[in-house]
């Protein structure tokens, strides 16, 4: 290992090779050590070092009930939430996600919780007899059809599925019930799910955060961003929507990414028909030279999903 480099060797190496894997190599470092440093030194002088593919994508995690962190600099992240997927036809918005996957090639997508329903181990019961829920078998095999068909349409692009209240409710069924099981295979939904990447939350350029949910009144997209003190993105809520907060360290955004389902689908049966302020379709993030530019949305209308002012 070379000693360590003065900050300012390490900015000249990065705008030469503008490559973590080759400054590690000559460093002969791990490339995880040149990322850290990549970060401390930009927010210590203020400067973007970029890297040479306008898509790159740097993602670790440590475990998958943990953040992960990620870095971009430039391209778009397709955002959706709350699939709850049953094992019926795939959602207007669904179906919307899929193809707006495909036109724009985005660096990364982003499941960000409650992909799973898990109706049978659900906190809500039954409402009567002639009320029908999915087994957990039914279940994985939606999520397993709908997760492929997105897979597809993303390519190369990398697979992050951030854990929601309902996702969480396939292990804890099994924790708090048969604990002796414990590492035996397929007692996790990462096990049945490899392609994606399992964590809590994910950190984005140290600047946006993105988890299933944080604050829950009406006012849960402003309050996130005025105490995460980062632009954060959730779901949980079923809302569509994105607010501003601009103070003295510059703008950043909260952001509901809705709900990928069907506003009035089977899952939603525990709500009693009630007026229900929930919004079907996702979001779409693109960042510029590392920032979060304005939020772009899908939002299904009368059955039609319609992206930047034209259907799907």
């Amino acid at each position: 290992m070379k000693a360590a480099v003065p900050d300012d060797e390490f900015i000249a190496l990065w705008r030469k090779l503008k490559s973590a894997a080759a400054i590690a190599k000559y460093l002969k470092v791990t490339e995880r050590a040149v990322h850290d440093r990549r970060v401390r030194v930009m927010k210590r002088h203020g400067i973007l070092l970029g890297s040479n593919s306008p898509n790159a994508v740097y993602v670790t995690v440590k475990d998958y009930i943990s953040r992960a962190t990620a870095e971009i600099d430039n391209g778009t992240i397709c955002v959706a939430s709350d699939a709850h997927y049953w094992d019926n036809e795939p959602s207007v918005a669904h179906q919307a996600f899929v193809k707006v996957i495909k036109k724009l090639n985005p660096a990364m997508v982003i499941m960000n919780g409650d992909v799973f329903d898990g109706a049978t181990v659900s906190r809500y019961p039954r409402q009567h007899w002639g009320s029908k829920h999915p087994t957990v078998k039914q279940e994985l095999e939606a999520v397993r059809d709908r997760l492929h068909e997105i897979e597809k349409a993303a390519k190369n692009a990398k697979l992050v599925w951030t854990l929601g209240n309902h996702d969480q409710r396939f292990e804890s069924k099994l924790v708090s019930n048969v604990p002796e099981y414990e590492g035996v295979v397929g007692f996790t939904l990462k096990e049945h799910f490899p392609r994606w990447l399992h964590c809590m939350s994910l950190m984005i350029n140290e600047n946006i955060m993105v988890k299933h949910r944080y604050r829950t009144s009406v006012h849960a997209t402003y309050l996130n961003a005025l105490h995460g003190g980062v632009s954060i993105v959730t779901g949980h809520l079923h809302r569509l929507q994105a607010t501003t907060f601009s103070d003295y360290n510059g703008t950043r955004f909260g952001v509901d990414t809705g709900t990928l389902g069907d506003v009035d689908g089977d899952h939603m049966g525990y709500g009693e028909d009630n007026p229900k302020n929930h919004c079907s379709g996702f979001v779409v993030l693109t960042i510029k030279d590392g920032e979060l530019l304005y939020p772009e949305f899908c939002f299904v209308h009368k059955d039609v999903a319609y992206f930047r002012g034209k259907p799907v």
